[in-house]
């Protein structure tokens, strides 16, 4: 299997040699330069582990890791740094952060840090080992890599930001999702165009799950989205 690695960070000369290293262990390596842009492509890459700088243009690493964390409880996060005080890591930590390097690093050492990071999940059971992961939602399958819903003789070939919609629903299934969240994840603002996206986004999910009564797409105004699933 090869590990998906999202790496961001806006040194281009760094990045460029950190993802051509990477590269060349095996990895496949999506590196962005501005924090703006990390959300509205996090859910569709999926990535195995996310190394993120915490000195970004427009949005941090810390708040980045923070909007991952809400997305995936078990992603690994590895911020980059300077800062090496006992008060920023505790911060690092406390934003979702699951390892810490510190600015100078070697590549070698991030390498082993990834390597690290892949073994615990996989002792965790929270890996995944197979691009056709399946989730079930009560009769249907939903098949977050290859944007399918199917059960039997019921298929629906889903459109990527559909499958993005309903993949961070899933991250919250029987909670609250709030709007924001879904618009800064999958477009990248809350602005009012997209806002009427969404609504036709989560009209036609609401029509591709209606195969399963049971399950519910609530609409609490003011505030986002609760995914009922038995």
């Amino acid at each position: 299997m090869v590990y998906k690695i999202l790496y961001v960070e806006d040194e281009e000369f760094l990045g460029r040699i950190v993802k051509e290293t990477l590269a060349s262990q095996g990895f496949e390596v999506l590196l962005i330069d501005d924090g703006a842009n990390v959300m509205k492509v996090y859910v569709e890459y999926q990535p195995d582990v996310c190394v993120l700088d915490i000195m970004l243009p427009n949005i941090d690493g810390l708040s980045l890791g923070k909007q991952i964390r809400t997305l995936d409880a078990h992603m690994p996060i590895i911020y980059l740094t300077a800062k090496t005080t006992e008060e920023d890591l505790l911060k690092g930590f406390e934003s979702g952060g699951t390892d810490y390097v510190k600015k100078p690093f070697s590549v070698k050492e991030l390498i082993a840090r990834i390597h690290n990071q892949l073994k615990l999940l996989q002792k965790s059971g929270n890996i995944n080992e197979s691009e056709n992961d399946e989730i079930y939602l009560g009769l249907i399958r939903f098949s977050p890599r290859r944007y399918e819903l199917n059960s039997g003789d019921y298929f629906v070939k889903l459109s990527a930001r559909e499958s993005q919609v309903l993949n961070i629903l899933v991250a919250h299934k029987n909670k609250i999702t709030e709007r924001s969240l879904l618009l800064k994840s999958v477009w990248g603002d809350d602005s009012y165009f997209n806002s009427r996206n969404l609504d036709v986004y989560i009209r036609k999910l609401r029509e591709h799950l209606s195969y399963d009564k049971r399950i519910e797409i609530l609409t609490l105004k003011g505030v986002g989205y609760q995914f009922i699933v038995p």
